[in-house]
């Protein structure tokens, strides 16, 4: 039996209690307080609870798991500069860092598998005259890297699968077109072959590199540009500028689809596009200087669909976005810390999951291709982590917590492949296609993807070379040569034939040669299409040789006589020159 006391503020000790329930005195407290019912809890509220309890996500505890020192890159020596560029690139098959270097620019490139610590004279990338900014591996073909320099140009290079055993130096193909230093270059995600490059001129630039020629050329920012980001089939081109814009363009004819003021912040701004969702995510700072992220929808740039504070760090924000999983990941330049978060398709739009802690700050963040992850371990994400205060790279992978070893289908949906979709003149025609899928359950294990084998341009081996030569002469025809021993290509072998000519015959044609030949020669040009009676025709191939062979010699003296007559020439009209200056 319960008891309504909405009044029980009024009751002050036990006794009033007992009166007020009308019950025996004997009961104790404890069966007082059970007959005992709140009847407020019973009411509606007037609005509704803020909590609306734990949101239910395959990826609330995914954690993050550093390499063992074993497994990191130790002893590199990793590039001061200040560009606001993450230095790092990587891929199933190689590892690329940009590198510290007295003059010029450089940057290491080791095979993955080769970690510990690196040989101090290792092997490098040398062939750039400026600084490397950035760095970017060829999507479709594990062997082809990009990178960009202070000396205004963008060069491509092929690594060999063991990588490279000493300083490359030549290129594949240079792109020359930025007035100043190109800042970001960026592969186009669909389209084979296609170049995206940001230049400190202002400028971006759409490359084919087939052509080694550029498609189109974007001038439509009046400052410096921050960031570049495509989206997921490469139809739309967003940046962001320092004058504090976010634009996005259609790439092929640079016409700005949309514009609007991103964040309010003086320093640099960073955006991606999340995926086929129509939707942008940029990062920035405040008037303030409080670093932020900002949701906006591609269509229109006036509002942001929502803007949050993060912290009041000083490093610029990079975020990174996972298509296959819809994970955001935000890691400060400069940080120790990397920050997941959730994308969903409604407010407010991006749910906060967890971060990873570390103590020692990050100079730039490398991220391994889906189709390189580690499906065994439930890895959905993999960072390459370039250490700001010592000279090593630390893979860091982000795990979701599962205890079953089989392939997990829910967290590896088919990803991008190594095929592209479009040829590089088909995406520039106006084409658009999706990006081709792969199972990671079938090829998820294979790291060494080569799609197609480039092989630039070499000369033969000089063994080759040879054999080649040697198969050629066996095979041409011997003739005897006739001809007296003073009209013969006194070479080296013609001298060592000269020198063994001691036989009858040799001594005959010696003797009687000189009367044969004046016998032969054509001497007389053709008259009213006769032949002249006291002109003898060649009877034979071997006589008509003979004659051709007296024609070609008295050319050569002729062409000598001439080349030294010019000679002369000009001899004299500097005398006369110096002459007439007196």
């Amino acid at each position: 039996m319960g008891y309504n006391i909405a009044n029980w503020e009024m009751i002050r000790t036990r006794e009033e209690l007992v009166e007020k329930l009308g019950l025996d005195a004997a009961d104790d407290t404890h069966t007082l307080l059970n007959n005992m019912v709140d009847v407020r809890a019973c009411y509606k509220p007037n609005g509704k609870s803020w909590f609306r309890g734990v949101r239910s996500s395959k990826f609330r505890h995914v954690y993050g798991v550093p390499a063992k020192r074993e497994k990191c890159y130790d002893n590199i020596k990793i590039t001061k500069n200040a560009h606001d560029s993450q230095f790092c690139a990587v891929n199933p098959k190689f590892l690329a860092i940009v590198t510290e270097v007295a003059g010029g620019g450089a940057f290491l490139v080791l095979p993955l598998d080769r970690t510990g610590r690196l040989d101090f004279n290792a092997s490098r990338v040398t062939g750039h005259t400026g600084p490397v900014l950035d760095i970017k591996w060829n999507p479709f073909n594990d062997n082809i890297i990009a990178s960009c320099s202070d000396d205004c140009t963008i060069k491509l290079w092929h690594i060999p699968d063991g990588g490279i055993s000493r300083n490359l130096t030549e290129w594949l193909v240079e792109l020359q077109g930025h007035k100043r230093r190109v800042a970001y270059i960026e592969w186009h995600p669909v389209a084979e072959n296609v170049l995206f490059s940001a230049g400190f001129d202002h400028l971006v630039i759409v490359w084919d590199i087939n052509k080694g020629e550029a498609v189109s050329i974007i001038d439509r920012h009046p400052d410096v540009i921050y960031s570049i980001s495509l989206n997921r089939d490469g139809s739309l081109l967003a940046t962001t500028c320092k004058d504090k814009k976010l634009r996005v363009f259609e790439p092929r004819s640079g016409i700005v689809v949309s514009e609007g003021v991103c964040h309010a912040g003086t320093k640099a701004s960073k955006v991606v596009f999340l995926g086929s969702s129509g939707r942008l995510l940029t990062t920035g700072f405040s008037r303030h200087s409080d670093r932020q992220y900002a949701i906006w929808s591609q269509h229109d740039l006036n509002v942001p669909l929502i803007c949050e504070t993060i912290d009041s760090s000083s490093g610029v924000v990079f975020p990174y976005y996972d298509n296959d999983t819809n994970m955001v990941y935000l890691a400060g330049k400069g940080d120790g810390n990397i920050r997941y978060y959730e994308v969903v398709n409604e407010a407010p739009w991006m749910h906060y999951l967890s971060q990873f802690i570390s103590g020692n700050p990050q100079r730039g963040l490398g991220i391994m291709p889906k189709r390189g992850v580690n499906t065994a371990i439930c890895e959905v994400f993999r960072f390459y982590k370039l250490h700001a205060t010592r000279g090593m790279c630390e893979p860091i992978s982000m795990i979701v917590p599962r205890k079953s070893d089989q392939f997990q289908e829910d967290l590896y949906p088919d990803t991008v492949g190594t095929c592209p979709a479009l040829s590089a003149r088909d995406w520039i025609s106006g084409m658009n296609n999706p990006p081709i899928l792969i199972s990671l359950k079938t090829g998820g294990s294979i790291t060494t993807h080569k799609p197609r084998v480039y092989k630039p341009p070499q000369l033969p081996p000089t063994t080759d070379l040879n054999n080649k030569k040697k198969f050629a002469f066996l095979s041409t025809e011997t003739v005897p040569d006739y001809r007296p021993i003073e009209f013969h290509d006194m070479s080296e072998k013609s001298q060592k034939t000269s020198s063994n000519q001691s036989t009858k015959f040799q001594q005959l044609q010696q003797k009687f040669g000189n009367v044969v030949l004046q016998k032969n020669i054509i001497s007389a040009p053709l008259n009213d299409n006769k032949v002249l009676e006291n002109v003898d025709i060649p009877n034979n191939e071997a006589e008509l040789r003979l004659a051709f062979a007296r024609q070609t010699d008295e050319l050569r003296l002729v062409r000598r006589q001439l080349a030294n007559s010019q000679l002369r020439v000009k001899e004299l009209e500097e005398q006369i020159r110096k002459l007439q200056r007196q």
